[in-house]
């Protein structure tokens, strides 16, 4: 059951582009201390050697450093089509925010921040996003373009997202995925941000729809978006709570820490479900809190990246 304290539905101001370009410039100076090191404005300089590959392009300071080997790749070679895809649902604006800032995100927050800096990265090297954003109803699509007017309407649309203020009603996700699948014909790195709480979809069927989003040979990445600190952890304080299904708005009245630690128990036992399930369909399974930087989304944004090389 997804949990929720009373939202404040207030409209938030900021700017989306100057705070991912922050965020995406802040990353960039540090990444010489990953194994990505090299990674410049245009950021694909090197991919994974394969072997059987020609040696001719190893990067042999880069093994010297990491111990790996990668090849150096030229801008000309790379060729991205990256599709985002929001859980707009009434249980990822939870917990509630009044301020959008980064360490005070909300789920919905955290995602549509983390979209806007793949955004920004796609648009340094030129390359083609589109968005899909769904709850109650598939609330909007854009196929993927890189250019500039395209992509200030992908920043617009996500903070139009920002002070959206969901039904409390399920939502037909594998239904919304099935269509999404539908609308990608070439072959693209596809980043899925959701809380993975699907009140009425059977895991088969909520991992069908996944593997549709496979076909033509796409990349999946989910980022499993969760406020641990309550949703996993369960961390109230000892006063008494009401808790409510965002789904169902069924009501519990309960001490917090008389279920804390089934509670618990539970959710670990969900995550490692959902994460099992990925690997057995080959899908890359990213946990991120929302109390998180954005380094995981990096990380996991050029590894995946590499994988078109």
């Amino acid at each position: 059951m997804a949990i929720k304290r009373e939202l404040n539905h207030s409209k938030v101001y900021f700017n989306l582009q100057l705070l991912a370009s922050q965020i995406v410039e802040g990353m960039i100076t540090g990444i010489h201390k990953s194994p990505f090191h090299g990674f410049s404005s245009e950021f694909a300089e090197h991919k994974v050697y394969n072997n059987g590959e020609s040696t001719k392009h190893i990067d042999w300071k880069l093994f010297a450093k990491t111990d790996k080997l990668f090849t150096k790749r030229y801008e000309e070679e790379t060729n991205l089509r990256c599709h985002l895809i929001l859980d707009n649902s009434a249980s990822m604006h939870y917990p509630k925010t009044t301020k959008f800032s980064v360490g005070n995100l909300n789920k919905i927050g955290f995602s549509v921040l983390a979209s806007a800096v793949i955004i920004q990265l796609l648009k340094q090297q030129r390359d083609a996003v589109g968005l899909s954003v769904y709850g109650t109803k598939y609330d909007f699509y854009a196929p993927e373009k890189g250019s500039e007017r395209h992509l200030n309407l992908l920043l617009h649309q996500l903070e139009n997202v920002i002070n959206s203020s969901p039904e409390n009603a399920d939502t037909n996700t594998v239904k919304y995925l099935h269509e999404i699948a539908e609308k990608l014909h070439k072959r693209s790195l596809v980043c899925f941000f959701t809380d993975m709480f699907q009140y009425e979809a059977k895991t088969e069927d909520l991992f069908a729809a996944l593997q549709h989003l496979k076909y033509n040979k796409h990349e999946v990445v989910l980022f499993h978006t969760l406020d641990y600190e309550t949703e996993v952890a369960f961390n109230f304080d000892e006063t008494p709570k009401s808790f409510i299904d965002v789904e169902t708005n069924e009501k519990v009245h309960l001490y917090a820490q008389n279920i804390k630690e089934l509670y618990s128990e539970k959710a670990k036992q969900y995550i490692a479900d959902i994460k099992l399930e990925c690997a057995k369909y080959n899908i890359k399974y990213v946990p991120v809190a929302v109390s998180d930087n954005f380094d995981k989304i990096l990380n996991s944004y050029l590894v995946e990246r590499q994988k078109f090389g």
